[in-house]
């Protein structure tokens, strides 16, 4: 029975890729300008930086920083998670922008310079992987910790470049990027703070309070791990909660300094020191369970010169959680299902089967494009779903002869049914959303990490319900479900791309955006001449983050939690 379970958990990790992946680790990336001009001498931008990363000769956004106003020399708080693949080229391109308070989109004139460089060159190194496991472990669990990748951070590496404006000329301004592997601990942990009594720096009004948390490093230094927000003409603030990962926040080190700096914003970007505090994320953690943990906020000037001086206030953690991270893998081997559906679009554009120019002609020597796509993708994907059963729809007709065949079952009946349909339209694939979303919402009734529902669409050219599609995939980021598009033939897909949220928030026609990105859409033209493993992994590379952000954001573990779970979660 063991073997039989070795051999099992040895076959799904091999489809994930997982022995053979090439991709580490994850990376964290921080940012900090220098000397940053403005198109305006009078006055200072109010700058933002864009990580953008190179895919089939395309630069596509990943992330975006904060806007920080009225500042040329900014340290930014928000930091970038990258995926880091050792035997790959990974272009990345850091743009500064002036984004002004009235508007968060991007203009040319607000461009303020850009960075070109490889992940590699920001200097990620790595020491040997050590398995953590031990001999009385079934060989099922040492494949699990195997496969949990226990990494030591065993670098923290810096990379500043000049910042190249348009027509690549150089300026003063300069770009630095400090990169960190994460270690094995993926938790994060949430923190509510708030101030009673801070120190009235303005004339005028009250203090307007912002509080900034700095890690200590081994080398002396200090990283940022988080600023909160400006809390105007107050001096007894509460700042939002926030999420940072252990990681950032302390190494995965309970003991390790953390300094905590409150100031008093102002608008000219001089802001005024109110006073500080040390602690450490252990101290932190006596927040928990509706405790509070609080510190004298110390102006050490005024304490050495005024002779009755107490404090400039006090610093309260109202609240300190801990959140477990659990991994793809741990879904997958707790039993959670891929439910996997396929929609073929049987529109007038694609031509006539029977014609050889033809999308769906059905070639005796080759298969067609919508047969490549459909088999490269089902084949990863049934491995996942316990019965390999799919429910495949054309767009305005169900395909026989059944409803809910295997990959090749699925294969087999378009190829059937195609001498017997006539091709019309329009391209209408809202409903079909919406029919694996009601699906998939039924499953949210159930509280566990049972099914999670991913949609396959094949399609020739632009939908003509966008508006209605928009809606239902807004609806559909609510529930366990992801949408995967292949764009079949060579028409204009740029609506397409809007609805991947890759280039920007995905909004319903009422405004309403996605809770989370779920639509992964890919040209298939991209990977004509590559290999059927090659458009599955991009068609399917976010999927497994889709399935986990799901899970971890309604709090929902994995049906069967691992025993090497606990040796992941910090001790109390």
């Amino acid at each position: 029975a063991m073997a039989g379970s070795y051999r099992l958990a040895e076959h799904s990790a091999n489809t994930l890729g997982i022995f053979n992946s090439p991709c580490l680790t994850k990376v964290e990336l921080r940012v900090a300008c220098k000397g940053i001009s403005d198109r305006d001498a009078l006055s200072k931008p109010d700058p933002c930086v864009i990580l953008k990363m190179q895919s089939h000769g395309q630069w596509f956004e990943v992330d975006r920083t904060e806007v920080i106003r009225t500042c040329i020399n900014p340290v930014f708080s928000k930091l970038f998670t990258v995926d880091f693949y050792f035997e790959e080229v990974q272009r990345l391109r850091f743009e500064v922008h002036d984004i002004s308070s009235n508007h968060n989109g991007l203009k040319e004139a607000d461009f303020l310079g850009g960075m070109e460089c490889t992940l590699g060159q920001v200097g990620i190194t790595k020491n040997n992987l050590k398995l953590k496991s031990q001999l009385t472990m079934c060989l099922l669990q040492i494949l699990i910790f195997s496969l949990s990748f226990f990494f030591q951070i065993v670098s923290q590496r810096k990379l500043s470049k000049s910042l190249l404006k348009h027509g690549n000329t150089a300026g003063k301004s300069s770009i630095t990027v400090i990169a960190e592997e994460l270690s094995g601990n993926d938790d994060y942990v949430e923190l509510s703070f708030s101030a009673r009594k801070l120190d009235d720096k303005d004339f005028f009004s009250k203090s307007d309070p912002f509080l900034e948390i700095f890690r200590m490093n081994d080398d002396a230094t200090q990283q940022l791990v988080h600023r909160t927000e400006v809390v105007m003409n107050n001096l007894n603030p509460a700042w939002k909660t926030f999420k940072v990962s252990v990681n950032s926040l302390c190494s995965g080190d309970q003991d390790r300094r953390l300094k905590c700096i409150v100031w008093d914003w102002d608008s000219n970007g001089k802001h005024d020191f109110i006073g500080e505090f040390s602690s450490t994320f252990k101290e932190m953690r006596g927040a928990m369970e509706g405790r509070q943990v609080q510190w004298e906020c110390i102006n050490p000037k005024y304490k050495a010169k005024k002779k009755n001086y107490k404090n400039s206030g006090i610093v309260i953690l109202n609240q300190c959680k801990i959140h477990k991270m659990h991994s793809f893998l741990d879904y997958i081997m707790g039993g959670c299902q891929i439910q996997f559906t396929v929609a073929i679009d049987f529109t007038a554009s694609n031509g006539d089967p029977r014609n050889s120019c033809s999308l769906h002609y059905i070639h005796p020597y080759q298969p067609n494009e919508y047969l490549k796509a459909l088999v490269a993708v089902g084949e990863i994907c049934q491995d996942y779903d316990s019965d390999k059963m799919f429910p495949a729809f054309g767009f305005g007709a169900r395909i026989p002869p059944e409803y809910k065949v295997g990959i090749q079952g699925v294969v087999e009946a378009y190829q059937s049914c195609l001498p017997k349909l006539q091709l019309y339209g329009p391209t209408n694939i809202a409903p079909i959303i919406q029919k694996v979303a009601k699906s998939a919402s039924e499953e949210t009734n159930t509280k566990e990490a049972s099914q999670y529902f991913i949609l396959l669409i094949l399609t020739d050219g632009v939908i003509t319900d966008m508006a209605d599609t928009r809606e239902a995939i807004v609806h559909a980021s609510h529930l366990p479900m992801s949408v995967i598009i292949v764009g079949v033939g060579n028409a204009d897909f740029s609506d397409m791309q809007m609805l991947d949220g890759d280039d920007g928030i995905l909004r319903s026609p009422k405004g309403e955006p996605v809770l989370r990105d779920i639509v992964q859409f890919v040209p298939f033209r991209n990977f004509k001449h590559a290999s059927p493993a090659a458009l599955a992994k991009s068609v399917l590379a976010e999927v497994p983050n889709q399935v986990v952000d799901y899970y971890n954001g309604k709090g929902i573990k994995p049906k069967c939690v691992s025993e090497y779970e606990s040796s992941r979660t910090l001790a109390p």
